[in-house]
């Protein structure tokens, strides 16, 4: 895997240059001191940038510190600062690639964090490289102290409740999220959990401020995002772009037949589709943009796809037990060409159940991914259903843990 900066789109902002990882002398020679302010400024700032997570929800991130900050004050609890560097999600490795290269920045970004709330305790999650983030922070001098947490490798390990549980000493399971951990997560504590990508674009707007970090991307969607880009017969890489970059100047869309967009949790779209689009927020999901040749089958990819999702799932509550099991099983049916009986019917019944009744969102994330190959290969599922695949080509295009 490489790690770029689409010099062709921006100039690199998160990505230390060379790909080579920046020590602390290195990173405080790019960027200059770290300004902490006065939160109700940086607060100011922050809502100008118009900054959103990079974690997925793409959620405003001055509403969560000003939610977290109101929940401080209103409880009287200190809040807790956890900067999410989990990346459940197989097919990225950009929080990854971000945490290795420019490691002091996402610090940087938790003390601003930890400093907009007012947390005196803050955490750093990952599943691995934590011997390395812990030698960066233990070189630091900074007001509050970060604790290096190791994860356990599964897709939800980094969901809120699910962290906010382990950095307290429980297990890495979701649950209902009433009330959210915005007001009850770590020891029961208001608590702010924001990707490591997020809290690196924090840590800029603090040093450069609303109107240099709205100097790429769109009005609507101002900034960069880091992306996985996945093209059969290229390495993976993780490259940095505005948004509002067109589509198809990530990723080559010349033979392909769909581009999956977000992860796991994603949306399939044909490949003429996303010739017209943008980069978008409200798409990007764990960031990875991934294409599939048209000598591939997306109904193979995608049933590979929701049998790991389905051993994934936390089995604490019935969509995640039943639901998803069911859904992964009727998918390999509708994978393997030749009679499909009522397994189309039962995926989408099955999809309608699950959909809204998890006690987190990933069964809504899985259904999304269902919905959209029903459509996208809609006509891939119609050939199978006559004993036909119009694959050439059964190399698998997507990562899948071999355990799953």
């Amino acid at each position: 895997m490489t790690a770029t900066h689409a010099d062709l789109y921006m100039p690199p902002r998160l990505l230390a240059p060379g790909g080579t990882p920046a020590d602390l002398p290195t990173h405080e020679q790019r960027y200059g001191p770290l300004p902490y302010g006065d939160p109700a400024a940086l607060l100011r700032e922050v809502t100008a940038s118009g900054l959103t997570g990079r974690g997925g929800a793409a959620f405003p991130v001055h509403r969560k510190l000003a939610a977290v900050t109101e929940a401080a004050r209103r409880t009287g609890r200190a809040p807790v600062v956890v900067a999410n560097g989990a990346e459940g999600e197989p097919a990225s490795r950009k929080d990854r690639t971000l945490l290795a290269l420019s490691p002091h920045l996402v610090l940087d970004g938790v003390q601003v964090a930890a400093r907009a709330v007012g947390a005196e305790e803050a955490y750093l999650a990952v599943e691995e490289g934590a011997s390395y983030l812990e030698a960066a922070a233990a070189h630091r001098a900074d007001p509050v102290a970060v604790t290096v947490v190791r994860l356990p490798r599964r897709f939800l390990s980094g969901q809120a409740s699910a962290l906010a549980r382990f950095v307290g000493g429980g297990a890495a399971l979701p649950g209902y999220q009433n009330p959210p951990v915005r007001e009850e997560g770590v020891h029961r504590a208001p608590t702010l959990v924001q990707n490591v990508e997020t809290l690196a674009h924090l840590a800029l707007v603090a040093r450069y401020g609303a109107q240099w970090f709205r100097s790429a991307g769109t009005a609507a969607q101002p900034g960069s995002a880091l992306c996985m880009v996945h093209v059969p017969g290229h390495g993976p890489r993780v490259v940095e772009a505005p948004f509002g970059m067109p589509l198809d100047r990530l990723l080559p869309l010349d033979g392909m037949s769909a581009v999956l967009l977000g992860g796991y949790h994603g949306t399939w779209i044909p490949a003429a589709q996303a010739a017209g689009l943008p980069l978008d927020a409200s798409t990007m999901g764990a960031g990875v943009l991934a294409a599939l040749p048209a000598s591939r089958c997306g109904v193979a990819e995608t049933a590979r796809v929701l049998r790991y999702l389905a051993l994934q799932s936390a089995g604490q509550c019935g969509p995640c037990l039943n639901g998803l099991p069911r859904i992964a099983a009727a998918f390999r049916t509708l994978a393997a060409p030749g009679p499909q009986g009522g397994a189309r019917t039962d995926v989408a019944r099955w999809a309608g159940l699950v959909e809204g009744r998890g006690a987190c969102h990933h069964p809504d994330g899985t259904v999304r991914l269902v919905r959209s190959a029903m459509t996208t290969f809609a006509a891939e599922l119609d050939a199978h259903a006559r004993g036909l695949c119009t694959a050439t080509d059964r190399t698998p295009v997507l990562p899948v843990p071999q355990e799953a």
